[in-house]
């Protein structure tokens, strides 16, 4: 078990997309740490079941429900939490997602997964998605660095993907969406390094989630050709478990540890983006 980081007691962390399959083990962790944990999520009974078994456990959360495209929604969601928890200490931009509206298809996968050749996808597809992605990050930032600013020692933390640094075939918008986080989460680095305000990413690997599954495994629960290049790809040859992010977590999330790392990009990818293929 990660040890217990006794700094990170008694704070508060924000995490958008909290009810997710990889940022509700990351809320679940911090809680575990000591934290106070407010989850936004746009569906607040599935941040409710995330917070209920933090509560469960001895730890403290609260569920928001919260449109992250919304900075109204946001701003109140952020005084709900300012009244409960009084502060906050870090801030997890976890919302994003695909959408077959934005997917792709190629000849040799159109049986494989719903999707549209390059010249059928709609504007309207291709923006939603790489707004979600991008733009939430952007408003979350917006709206929580206000109150990130007056705390200690005060983190913001990306997700990002594979995909940011190298584009994925079929998931253009999602590909051009993290590409961006990257390149946003440098900058906004430099703009408050001096504020004391720092600011990285994770960019996870192949984690199978309820978004991903029907691109990586089949009606019969065995892999799907794109699964089988992932893992080819891949020099530890497996899928990444939720849990395995959360040593990058802690590492980005404590200063103890990481005062003097902002403005990165951390893969947590089981090798693959170092591996060439040869």
């Amino acid at each position: 078990m990660i040890p217990v980081h006794g700094n990170l007691r008694g704070r508060v962390a924000v995490i958008t997309g909290g009810s997710g399959v990889l940022c509700s083990e990351m809320a679940r962790e911090l809680a575990r740490q000591g934290m106070k944990v407010a989850i936004i999520s746009l569906n607040k009974d599935k941040g409710q079941r995330v917070v209920d078994s933090i509560v469960s456990s001895g730890g403290e959360a609260m569920a928001i429900s919260a449109n992250v495209l919304e900075k109204q929604s946001l701003i109140v969601a952020r005084e709900e939490i300012l009244t409960q928890f009084g502060g906050v200490d870090l801030l997890i931009n976890g919302a994003g997602g695909n959408h077959p509206d934005a997917i792709t298809v190629t000849e040799e996968s159109v049986q494989e997964v719903e999707g549209k050749t390059f010249f059928d996808l709609e504007e309207q597809g291709f923006t939603n998605v790489f707004s979600l992605n991008f733009t939430g990050t952007f408003l979350a930032c917006q709206v929580f660095g206000q109150e990130l600013l007056k705390a200690q020692a005060p983190s913001i933390i990306n997700i990002s993907s594979m995909s940011g640094f190298t584009p994925l075939t079929k998931i253009p918008a999602y590909s051009a969406a993290k590409a961006s986080i990257n390149n946003f989460t440098e900058w906004l680095a430099v703009h408050f390094a001096q504020a004391g305000l720092r600011v990285n990413a994770i960019a996870p690997g192949f984690f199978i989630t309820t978004q991903n599954k029907d691109l990586l495994v089949d009606e019969k629960g065995e892999y799907t050709n794109r699964s089988k290049k992932i893992l080819a790809a891949t020099p530890m040859k497996k899928f990444g478990e939720p849990e395995q992010l959360l040593g990058a977590l802690l590492f980005l999330a404590d200063e103890a540890y990481s005062s003097f790392v902002t403005g990165t990009t951390i893969p947590v990818d089981g090798g693959f983006n170092a591996y060439s293929g040869v």
